[in-house]
């Protein structure tokens, strides 16, 4: 599968972004997505994760509450609503699939095969 990630930009505090990740190739619905980001100079960070064909969703702690994962599976899409975003949240975001990482293994960069280009965010103070 190939991903394709969109949406990143400059915002300012507080402010909003919605980034997307679209699938080429295969369907969607038979993998486990996730969203990453990296820092200049820190490692690579889970964001979010999402299952399958469901709805299920997961959040590192530092975005719960204000980032919202949702698939939509007709569009082969996912999609990462970010909202009331702070200077810390800027980083190069990623997409990331799997059709065979464990649910144990989601949080985990290096068990995802597929990844998107990246995407950057800046948020500004």
């Amino acid at each position: 599968v190939q991903l394709q990630a969109s949406g990143g930009g400059l915002v300012q505090a507080g402010g909003s972004l919605r980034l997307s990740c679209a699938a080429s190739g295969r369907t969607l619905t038979t993998y486990r997505m996730a969203w990453f980001r990296q820092a200049p100079g820190k490692e690579r960070e889970f964001v979010a994760a999402i299952q399958r064909a469901g709805s299920t969703t997961y959040y590192a702690d530092s975005v719960k509450g204000r980032f919202t994962l949702s698939r939509d599976n007709a569009k082969n899409t996912v999609y990462l609503q970010m909202n009331s975003l702070k200077p810390e949240d800027t980083a190069v975001y990623y997409c990331a699939a799997d059709a065979n990482i464990i649910l144990s293994s989601i949080r985990d960069h290096k068990q995802y095969k597929n990844w998107g280009q990246g995407t950057l965010v800046t948020v500004s103070s």
